[in-house]
């Protein structure tokens, strides 16, 4: 049976199971602003020539060295953003119920996350920070303003939500997914906390998962990229860890790791996932370029091609989506090769439509895809 088969004959079977689900979310929250650069202006609006690639977009910026330039960005839309809010919205599109803890607003909810907050159980801890996101052909460059992200601690969660409350939300869920270590300078005081104070006293709930997305840790040390993911693998003995990374986290760690260079081809993409979660010791490592995606558990390797798309309307929370994807359909209890082809296909559509998918949007779109 191909993987498309199977994916689409598993989300049929057990797709009714995700809204008996919980799923806890946290910590980040963004204002996005998803930018286009202007090459050449002709008039006003959208008269214009965009810059296409990263490579034309830096030749600009090396040209003014020693001058000044001026570059406009002209603004697409404004959204809801962060890796948790995208991937909670995307859960919450699915079908998951959600309560997502982080930085939506400090004295009310921010206008961007006005509908998330209608739909999902949320609660605030500081104003959100803000990222302009230039998109590009070739990839995309996050400009983000983060301050606010420093109010985030684990003093801070329990200010807010109270020690009892916070630990009650945590025991309640299915899925608890703790994203971008990288931006919350505190996250992974958070994480030493979870497991040697929070975890400890919460009751055991058969089959919960834990989910971690780094995101982009280029800017932090190595030492401080091992630390983290030392104490990621200490989520083990509370239940099952799955570690997501996209093709240039991957790298990252794995050389972190010690290991040598992969390539991005499937057994490239295969070795990277086995190699991580072995030495880490996790349930499930999984890996996402933009083109495919592979992922190593306790029984094996998979990889699937993804319906990659050469001309997307957004981009930015494209990996956000995989992993809601991905980790619904572990909470539907799908294989492994299932997961990442939900994981593909609720990436693809978010890229094509700009919009999260629900699940008889998944079916469809798997039915669709040759």
């Amino acid at each position: 049976m191909n993987f498309k088969t199977r994916t689409l004959q598993e989300l049929r079977d057990r797709r009714g199971v995700l809204a008996s689900k919980q799923a806890l979310l946290g910590f980040d929250g963004f204002v996005d602003t998803i930018v286009a650069p202007v090459a050449l202006r002709a008039g006003q609006g959208e008269n214009f020539t965009p810059i296409t690639t990263i490579t034309e977009f830096g030749q600009r910026i090396l040209g003014a060295a020693g001058k000044s330039t001026n570059i406009e960005f002209y603004p697409r839309m404004d959204k809801l953003g962060g890796n948790g809010p995208i991937m909670a919205s995307a859960l919450l599109a699915h079908g998951a119920p959600v309560t997502y803890i982080g930085a939506l607003g400090r004295s009310s909810i921010h206008p961007a996350f006005a509908d998330f907050a209608s739909r999902a159980r949320v609660i605030s801890l500081c104003d959100p920070a803000a990222t302009t996101a230039v998109e590009f052909t070739d990839g995309k460059l996050m400009l983000g303003m983060m301050r606010s992200l420093d109010e985030i601690t684990p003093e801070k969660i329990t200010a807010v939500m109270g020690d009892g409350a916070f630990a009650a939300a945590l025991g309640a869920a299915d899925l608890v997914g703790l994203v971008n270590w990288t931006m919350i300078p505190n996250m992974t005081a958070i994480f030493t906390d979870l497991v040697t104070r929070v975890l400890p006293r919460v009751p055991v709930r058969p089959g919960r998962g834990f989910f971690f997305d780094l995101a982009d840790p280029e800017k932090r040390s190595q030492s401080d990229l091992v630390y983290a993911l030392e104490t990621i693998a200490q989520f083990e003995q509370f239940g099952r860890v799955t570690l997501g990374l996209n093709l240039k986290e991957a790298q990252q760690v794995f050389t972190t790791l010690g290991f040598g260079a992969e390539t991005e081809t499937e057994s490239g993409l295969r070795a990277m996932a086995e190699k991580i979660r072995a030495r880490l010791d996790l349930t499930t490592v999984v890996v996402h370029p933009k083109e495919s995606a592979a992922c190593a558990t306790r029984e094996g390797t998979f990889w699937v091609p993804g319906p990659y798309f050469a001309q997307p309307l957004i981009t930015t929370g494209a990996g956000d989506h995989f992993n809601a994807g991905f980790a619904a359909a572990q909470l539907m209890g799908c294989s492994p090769e299932a997961a990442l082809g939900l994981g593909v296909c609720t990436s693809g559509h978010y890229v094509r439509t700009a919009r999260s998918p629900s699940l008889a949007d998944l079916e469809t779109f798997l039915a669709n895809w040759k």
